[in-house]
């Protein structure tokens, strides 16, 4: 008798337990990421994914291949699966309305993820770095680089921006701009090829190929007979694209060094360019940090609770203000990689030798 007991409490344990387990299974949270083609968003995507799963959701990831009507499709059959929460890494952040406007009358929370999510009202969060502060931190390291504070130049500076249907590029290029533009107009940076506006500058999809041929024709067209000083890269694809078009034109020798190359990820490839004296830094963004802080807001959704944020005024998606959590972005070059990057785990020294 007793015996029998003792099993029958057992059994109902057993079930309760499966039964919760299985309640959080069934918690799905798309995550929604616009491509496999960049280090950076294959590292965002399986931190989230690997975060979620270890918090007992039912995590579904899709990548978009930078393809906005699949990023569409993609959240679409997300909200007929039942997701209860989607994290969305958009493809274009102007032409997502539609599909979250059904995502909001299902009662879908939207995470926008690094990329704000524009003309929609449908957005309940945001969680990235300090976009702005990418930028300064750029213009605030060619300033001190080439001592233009104390009067230094003039130096010869070209300028790239962003994908234009990436909400971020704006920040970029105005963060930057802002330490840059008082130097350009003082005439202690020259742009040879005159294109100073975002629209100029831009580079569709952050494709390298396409910085590449627009760096090549500037060089060849503006500096036959003298060199560039300083290309202001937003990313690390656009670094990578001027790197090969310096190259194709004789730069990276002992004659014609390269010029002082900015970017930001710190994507193997580019942190390898850096220690081969090719690029010369990078912006520091630490994806598990970022992770961590979404599947926190998830985690604070799914409980019927506000998720924390510390901006809730600068982030104004055309509609609404969106609050936000911003991460803090840092610098990195040849002297500081090994503390932020190989003692923080981020990577270690096979991975940035050479390949």
């Amino acid at each position: 008798m007793k015996k029998t007991v003792i099993l029958a409490a057992l059994i109902t344990v057993m079930v309760i337990i499966a039964g919760c387990a299985g309640t959080s299974k069934e918690i799905r949270i798309g995550v929604a990421m616009p491509t496999q083609t960049r280090q950076r968003w294959n590292q965002d995507g399986a931190n989230l994914e690997r975060k979620l799963n270890a918090h007992g959701y039912k995590a579904d990831l899709q990548y978009a291949n930078n393809e906005t009507a699949l990023q569409i499709a993609q959240i679409d059959k997300m909200i007929d699966e039942g997701c209860k929460v989607i994290v969305i890494g958009s493809a274009d952040g102007y032409a997502l309305g539609d599909i979250l406007d059904k995502a909001k009358n299902k009662g879908i929370t939207i995470i926008a993820y690094d990329r704000m999510i524009m003309n929609t009202d449908a957005v309940d969060y945001y969680a990235t770095f300090d976009n702005l502060a990418v930028g300064i931190i750029q213009g605030e390291y060619i300033e001190k680089k080439l001592g233009l504070k104390e009067g230094n130049g003039p130096f010869n500076l070209e300028i790239t921006a962003g994908s234009l249907d990436d909400s971020n590029t704006l920040y970029y290029f105005e963060g930057a701009m802002e330490i840059l533009r008082p130097y350009i107009s003082s005439g202690q940076l020259i742009v040879k090829s005159g294109q100073t506006a975002i629209k100029q500058c831009a580079i569709p999809h952050w494709k390298e190929h396409i910085a590449e041929a627009r760096m090549y024709e500037i060089l060849t067209t503006y500096y036959n007979d003298d060199k560039v000083d300083v290309i202001l890269c937003p990313n690390d694809s656009t670094a990578i694209g001027a790197i090969g078009a310096l190259k194709a034109v004789g730069y990276n020798t002992a004659d014609k060094p390269m010029p002082l190359i900015t970017g930001q990820d710190a994507d193997r490839k580019n942190m390898r360019a850096i220690l081969n004296g090719e690029q010369t830094m990078s912006i520091f963004k630490d994806t598990r940090n970022l992770a961590e802080q979404t599947v926190q807001m998830v985690d604070a959704v799914i409980a019927g609770k506000t998720p924390e944020t510390n901006d809730l005024g600068n982030y104004n998606n055309g509609v609404k203000v969106v609050p936000s959590f911003l991460l803090r972005p840092q610098f990195v070059d040849k002297d500081n990689y090994k503390e932020l990057l190989i003692d923080s785990g981020y990577y270690n020294e096979h991975d940035l030798a050479e390949q």
